[in-house]
């Protein structure tokens, strides 16, 4: 008799051990468990732990809960500014809540895959080239919103979605070198002018200075000379100061009368020579006749510019 209980003690135990053995189930920190009995959602998502399912009846589903790093495949499309660009993303996200991550959509990395993609490319054609290249963080929260609304539903929260690269074509990048290119010599010639003008300013400011002290102007021809001399050249360029011209240039004007008319001009030519020779003829051997006077000869500012001086001359002879 007690053969039998022992045995039957045994029997059950064993039992009771292939039960706990089937039953028993172990849900990590990082993890939930979603019991479907009967293929209906059963009592409350498990903790982490040790836990237990009704074996044949119930199944456990672990749903992770850490956060899941997806990178998004890059998605080529047309800005709003007609520029083709091919842009790819990271999105970050984590499961909230278990059960809807479960029963409402099949896979719900898969499904945020592809919404990641349908967003990426519509903030591709929503957005201008300089918006994608300089003003990221405004995209990116955006794209976040545009994930974030239909994954809530799934029981999905994400966390954060970046714009990882922005591709050109090779065109499109020539394009923007010379466009940077032709702005930097914009500013730069604007800055050389802007100091053309300064220095003009200030050299305007200094001329006036020494004009009121010509020796400052002489000091200063003087330090130019002294300047070039000292780089060893083998040939000196001197300037001529403009004043020392304009003496040179006055030394030459003919003298004036009291009146301020210039003496009239005697003529030499050899008209004036014949009649000079001809009062000295035998028929007045002494030489004391009277003088003959010399042709009036008009001014030279008087006579025709078009007679030649052989007309002159014979004018003169016939007089």
């Amino acid at each position: 008799m007690v053969e039998e209980l022992l045995g039957a003690a045994a029997g059950v135990a064993a039992a009771g051990l292939v039960y706990v053995a089937a039953a028993a189930r172990v849900v990590k920190q990082y993890e939930r468990g979603v019991v479907l009995r009967l293929g209906r959602l059963a009592g409350e998502v498990r903790a982490p732990g040790f836990t237990l399912i009704v074996p044949i009846v119930d199944r456990l589903h672990k749903i992770n809960m850490q956060i899941v790093t997806m990178p998004v495949p890059a998605q080529e499309g047309i800005t709003r500014d007609n520029v083709t660009v091919r842009v790819d993303a990271v999105v970050y996200f984590k499961v909230v809540d278990p059960a809807n991550a479960l029963v409402k959509v099949e896979d719900y990395k898969y499904a945020v895959s592809q919404m990641a993609q349908t967003s990426l490319r519509s903030i591709i054609g929503k957005s201008d080239l300089d918006d994608l290249l300089s003003n990221r963080e405004k995209l990116n929260q955006g794209l976040e919103l545009m994930i974030d609304s239909p994954a809530i539903g799934w029981g999905v929260q994400v966390d954060r979605v970046e714009i990882k690269d922005v591709s050109l074509p090779e065109s499109m990048k020539r394009s923007m070198a010379r466009q940077a290119e032709a702005d930097r010599e914009r500013r730069a010639r604007i800055i050389n002018a802007d100091a053309e003008l300064q220095a003009s300013r200030k050299l305007a400011e200094a001329a006036h200075q020494m004009a009121d002290a010509p020796s400052a102007l002489q000091l200063r021809l003087l330090q130019t000379v002294m300047a070039v001399a000292a780089e060893k050249n083998s040939t000196l360029v001197l300037p001529i100061p403009v004043e020392l011209l304009r003496f040179l240039e006055g030394g030459r004007e003919e003298p004036r009368g009291h009146d301020g008319k210039r003496p009239a001009q005697r003529d030499t030519s050899p008209a004036l020579d014949a009649s000079a020779e001809r009062s000295d003829e035998p028929g007045d051997e002494r030489g004391d006749g009277p003088a003959v006077e010399p042709p009036a000869v008009e001014p030279p500012a008087e006579r025709d510019v078009e007679r030649t001086v052989d007309d002159i001359i014979e004018d003169a002879t016939e007089k």
